[in-house]
């Protein structure tokens, strides 16, 4: 497989749109084509190679190319924006809307993402080793259109509004979040392995929630259904027990929380109805 590396030799002082970084515009292109992209920094349109050192080798196809990219990004935007295929690989940070829009493919970040990483993602796979910010898969702010499909891992924590209006697909965060996790999920899972700081799944009208930590508490308008011993996020099983919740019921919706049992004892009385 091909490599195409990008070290970034600047400090960043504003934000850097670098959308035009995927494999779909690398491919088939010369790497002194590709020094000659445009990025834009603030409103100011610039050359790639005026904040990136640009070297290694093109593929010709889409799937056999991977572009390794090093710096602290967080600076950056919509790195690997709208990709269908081939990979992504960042060592060091990715900023806000990292992958949106993408359709396929891989994006690695050996460190922590901002806002907006995999908004409105359709497909492939996004994996961060570090933490992300709010909106994980979500929608832009006064759209209803979340994820559609693929996979979003997160091995640190993450904000608010995890998945909001996710239509699709799994997001699976090893840490913890903030609130309202699953609002307005219309479909898929989200599978948090850490704790909730709560109103899980709020106005969620269908899909999965599944909390492995401790929630404070259930929203009013969900109804306790049963206590079961396991479910499937994804392709894994995932062992409980766990009390089964569904709702949102202001919505008429069907959606269902999986909530640990052994770490949420203050929800023992559900037991009792």
């Amino acid at each position: 497989m091909a490599e195409v590396k990008l070290t970034l030799k600047v400090s960043l002082h504003v934000p850097l749109d670098v959308s035009v970084i995927s494999p779909d515009n690398f491919v088939g292109k010369s790497l002194e084509e590709i020094r000659s992209l445009n990025v834009w920094e603030g409103n100011r349109k610039a050359r790639l190679d005026g904040f990136f050192e640009v070297e290694g080798e093109t593929a010709s196809s889409v799937e056999n190319l991977t572009i390794l990219l090093r710096g602290n990004g967080s600076k950056f935007r919509k790195l690997g924006r709208g990709m269908s295929n081939g990979k992504i690989l960042v060592e060091g940070s990715a900023g806000l809307y990292l992958g949106e829009e993408m359709s396929g493919g891989t994006i690695s970040v050996n460190g922590e993402v901002g806002s907006w990483c995999g908004t409105r993602m359709k497909g492939g796979l996004i994996e961060v080793k570090g933490n992300a910010g709010d909106y994980v898969g979500a929608s832009y702010r006064g759209s209803t259109e979340g994820m559609k499909g693929g996979v979003i891992i997160i091995h640190g924590s993450a904000g608010n509004e995890v998945g909001a209006w996710m239509q699709n697909g799994l997001i699976k965060i090893f840490g913890d979040v903030g609130q309202f996790a699953g609002i307005h999920l219309q479909n898929g899972t989200i599978y948090i392995l850490g704790n909730s700081e709560g109103r899980v799944g709020a106005q969620m009208k269908n899909g999965k929630i599944i909390v492995l930590g401790s929630v404070p508490a259930i929203l009013p308008s969900f109804s306790f259904e049963e206590i079961r011993d396991k479910v499937k996020a994804g392709e894994e099983k995932v062992a409980g027990p766990f009390y089964v919740f569904s709702g949102d019921i202001v919505e008429n919706g069907d959606g269902r929380l999986f909530i640990s049992r052994k770490n949420n004892l203050h929800l023992k009385f559900f037991e009792k109805l």
